[in-house]
């Protein structure tokens, strides 16, 4: 903190080519930009602290105030200097879509406000698209990062990867995945996104293939092949091993299938009977425990049991099932579960040990109702970042 943001972005800009070298105006003009004080008054120094503080999104903002904010807000020592202070707090990003208007789009949620952003629209070939195009999401909360996957368009699976990043506000186009697949997972492994299984270019063609996605250096590989291909999916990463399992789907005739992938070993195994009979619904984790909401009666919350390969509900408050109604997206983060429902109504269940049986789970619910002009909205995906 003893150099300021804006000196330090000086003394990088010089070694770099800027973006018009043609032009002396804009040369003439940057200079005169880098005397600017970023807030007249005040010292460089403190000015830096004020953006520092400034909360998501409007950090993105700023960019377009002035040349000297863009280029103190885009160095990287104020990320360091935010992620220093622990100031990035936990939003809500929701992918939902409108049957009837057929619009698809991002929010996100700041949960202690209630406040609700639109980021800006996927680009390529996701902004025409109607519906969501079975895609996978995935994230690296703590980077900020978001990652969205492949998908279909009225032709055929896709391979595509963007990401997006609270820091910019901004979506970026990666390296494509090495298969074009729809209809399938992914997860975060170690700070490396995992695409399991999905459908291909032809219709009725199983994936089997895994592929890893590094965002560091942007680049793919290859990992164990799964023994089966599974027809419906929902996973979750529980320390080094990602859970996959077709779940129960309607008229409930077959048991469903499910895998587990060890990553330190790069081998896949069979699920346990009592983990796969039991996932009736969508999963979530909080901590290491691994956690569904049955997606059945009054939607009771169970958590998963490793030494006695069973499900116990999770005592507290009921589902909400009044506010919140099918179909969910779920995530976690900090003790806290945040389930979307239809209209995108929010419903935070904050976990806690029960001081009645030690080591029995309960939960207490709150619903944030979202804004009228989400009515018509259903969830597809949700993450949570840190902003």
């Amino acid at each position: 903190m003893s150099m300021g943001f804006s000196t330090m972005a000086a003394l990088t800009s010089s070694a770099s080519t800027p973006e018009t070298e043609n032009s002396d105006v804009e040369r003439s003009r940057s200079r005169s930009n880098k005397s600017e004080p970023l807030i007249p008054g005040l010292p460089d120094e403190v000015a830096e602290l004020c953006l520092v503080y400034l909360p998501y999104p409007y950090q993105a903002l700023v960019r377009s105030v002035s040349a000297s904010w863009r280029r103190a807000i885009s160095d990287p020592a104020f990320l360091h200097c935010k992620k220093s202070l622990s100031l990035p707090l936990p939003y809500l990003f929701v992918f939902a879509f409108n049957k009837s208007t057929a619009r698809i789009q991002w929010q996100a949620l700041d949960p202690r406000s209630g406040r609700w952003f639109v980021l800006p629209p996927m680009p390529g070939h996701y902004s025409k698209l109607a519906s969501p195009p079975g895609l996978a999401c995935a994230s690296l909360p703590r980077q900020g990062m978001l990652v969205v996957l492949g998908g279909s368009d009225a032709e055929s699976s896709m391979r595509s990867t963007i990401v997006y990043r609270t820091s910019t506000n901004q979506w970026s186009s990666m390296a494509p995945m090495p298969t074009a697949r729809s209809y399938f997972d992914a997860g975060t492994i170690n700070n490396k996104i995992v695409a399991v299984g999905g459908s291909g270019t032809r219709e009725n063609d199983s994936i089997r293939a895994i592929e890893c996605y590094n965002p560091e250096n942007d680049t793919w590989a290859t990992l164990a092949t799964m023994p089966v291909g599974l027809a419906k999916y929902d996973s979750h990463v529980v320390g080094d091993k990602m859970y996959v399992t077709e779940g129960w789907t309607w008229p409930f005739m077959f048991s469903p299938r499910g895998l587990v992938y060890d990553s330190k070993t790069d081998a896949w195994r069979d699920m346990s009977p009592g983990m796969r009979e039991g996932w009736t619904g969508v999963s979530v984790v909080v901590g290491n425990k691994l956690l569904v909401i049955s997606e059945y009666g009054d939607c009771p919350m169970k958590v998963y049991d490793h030494d006695k390969d069973t499900w116990r509900y999770v005592g507290g408050d009921k589902f909400p099932c009044d506010s919140l109604r099918r179909p969910f997206a779920v995530s976690a983060v900090e003790g806290s579960i945040y389930v979307v429902a239809c209209g995108l109504n929010v419903g935070i269940g904050r976990l806690s040990e029960s001081e009645a049986e030690k080591g029995e789970l309960q939960v207490e619910w709150q619903v944030l109702p979202a804004p009228s002009a989400f009515r018509g909205f259903s969830p597809s995906s949700c993450e949570v970042l840190y902003a």
